[in-house]
């Protein structure tokens, strides 16, 4: 198909689909987007660049809208939940899909499902997969069916419990489903197949099973993550803790809910490994990695440079409710955020936020401050020592006692990155985002990527600490910022009295 087709991407706030769109666009393909809530397309680079249309797979209402003079469709909606009823939904939204498809003639689908023998016992999220590629189907548009079992990527429901479990737990109880096979795929791999299936016409109409390089166990990917995060770990193996029990585990040690956890869990009694070469054949060009080379692309994204986007996709919505204080760990990261409205100008609020440390100080325990510097010193660290380059002025890669000027957005973000000893990696990050009314939304944002147990205890060790320096820190810059305002004012006033 040529370049400037019209493309529809299903599930573009997902996993996949929201790094498949930026390929697209790349590809030089016209790009429109089916989305629930177009509000939570907010933050990506690339939102300017699509059509959207606010529509519902489980409701044919804007289906035909949104296909209307659309080439080809990508359909990556999938149920990943425990509600009783996700078989039928799957199947009344690919049915719905489908219809409208055929009904807007529609060239093609392309569907990323799931891998699995399908003349095994498949458990219901892996048949659902399954069947919903057949419904795609039903209605006589051709439907290429990549299939797939764990995706590995920062991000990816699957690899986050390799993940969390691995950095948690130095000695692991292992049931069987942790020694089932599987064949991981690289994020990389997933979204070069479904881009290059568009120019590559023998693709059409048929079910294409791919994996990486290896062939590995859920024990052995846990152990793989470790040697690349350089930890040591121990499996043990036991023959109970069913599908129910270790989703519950999982709820309790990592971010992952039970009701995620547990259809993940279920896949693993099968077998999920490429059974047929069809794929590797027609797309002889892409090749896919082998498991320890994925790991480092994904931890690779905990680098300043490689998170930003996801960072991005967590900006605040201006509009609507201010919640206050937000904590989440999003694609292996701990994020605490803080929001407050101040009375100024995005400008003084830029003004005072960029004007923290040195001499100034830290505005709030600003002994706390110079205390954990003076440790930083001792076990020997950069310390506060270093101070800063300009009383108010800043630019990437100015030393801001212990932390490191990365990213300057003049009028509006600043993010600083830790220098201290540090059982991970550390950010702080302000914001300044105008509001309809005339005030700014100030936002405080500290990013914490732990490396192992002890990370995980330091930040939480530290999180009542946390809570009341950094809420404190937030108001006295929102106070900064409003005497810096009324500066301004009085300045603007004065001159205009003297002219």
């Amino acid at each position: 198909m040529s370049s400037n087709d019209l493309v529809l991407v299903t599930g573009a706030t997902g996993y996949v689909g929201g790094r498949l769109v930026p390929r697209l666009l790349e590809a030089g393909y016209r790009v429109r987007c089916l989305v629930r809530d177009p509000g939570r397309l907010q933050g990506r680079s690339w939102v300017d660049r699509v059509e959207v249309v606010q529509g519902d797979v489980l409701s044919s209402d804007r289906l035909s809208e949104a296909l209307r003079g659309v080439t080809a469709a990508y359909y990556l909606v999938h149920s990943m939940s425990g509600a009783p009823d996700f078989y039928k939904r799957d199947l009344v939204a690919a049915n719905n899909f489908a219809r409208a498809a055929h009904d807007a003639s529609v060239q093609r689908i392309i569907y990323l499902g799931g891998l699995g023998d399908p003349t095994a016992d498949l458990s219901p999220h892996l048949r659902s997969r399954q069947e919903t590629g057949r419904v795609l189907s039903s209605y006589g548009v051709p439907v290429t069916e990549f299939r797939a079992a764990i995706i590995v990527g920062a991000g990816s429901a699957s690899f986050e419990m390799v993940r969390y479990l691995t950095e948690r737990l130095p000695v692991m109880i292992c049931p069987r489903w942790v020694y089932t096979r599987v064949q991981p795929i690289s994020i990389d791999e997933i979204l070069q197949y479904l881009v290059d299936a568009l120019r590559t016409p023998q693709s059409v109409g048929r079910i294409l099973e791919i994996g990486g390089a290896d062939v590995l166990t859920y024990g052995d990917m846990m152990l793989g993550y470790a040697r690349v995060r350089g930890l040591r770990r121990y499996l043990i193996p036991v023959p109970v803790l069913t599908p129910s029990l270790s989703s519950y585990w999982v709820h309790w040690v990592t971010p992952i809910p039970a009701d995620i956890a547990r259809p993940l869990i279920e896949g693993l009694r099968n077998e999920v490994i490429v059974r047929d070469d069809t794929a590797r054949r027609l797309f002889p060009h892409i090749e896919p990695v082998d498991y320890l080379t994925a790991v480092r692309r994904a931890l690779a994204s905990l680098n300043a440079g490689e998170v930003e986007t996801a960072w991005s996709d967590a900006l605040v919505n201006s509009c609507g409710d201010i919640t206050p204080l937000v904590l989440e760990t999003r694609e292996g990261m701990i994020i605490e955020q803080r929001r407050l409205l101040v009375p100024a100008t995005p400008e003084a609020a830029y003004h005072a936020f960029t004007s923290l440390g040195g001499e100034r100080g830290w505005l709030y325990a600003d002994w706390a401050w110079h205390l954990r510097g003076a440790v930083d010193r001792l076990i020997g660290g950069v310390g506060l020592r270093r101070g800063r380059r300009h009383p108010y002025e800043v630019r990437p890669g100015d030393a801001l006692d212990f932390w490191r000027v990365e990213v300057v957005e003049p009028g509006r973000l600043l993010r600083l990155r830790a220098e201290m000893k540090l059982p991970g990696d550390a950010w702080l990050q302000y914001e300044a985002l105008p509001q309809s009314d005339g005030r700014t939304l100030l936002v405080q944002t500290a990013f914490f990527a732990p490396k192992g147990l002890l990370g995980f205890l330091y930040w939480y060790g530290l999180l009542p600490a946390h809570r009341l320096i950094f809420t404190g820190l937030l108001r006295s810059v929102a106070r900064l910022a409003q005497e810096y305002a009324q500066q301004s004012t009085h300045s603007h006033r004065n001159h205009r009295q003297k002219g």
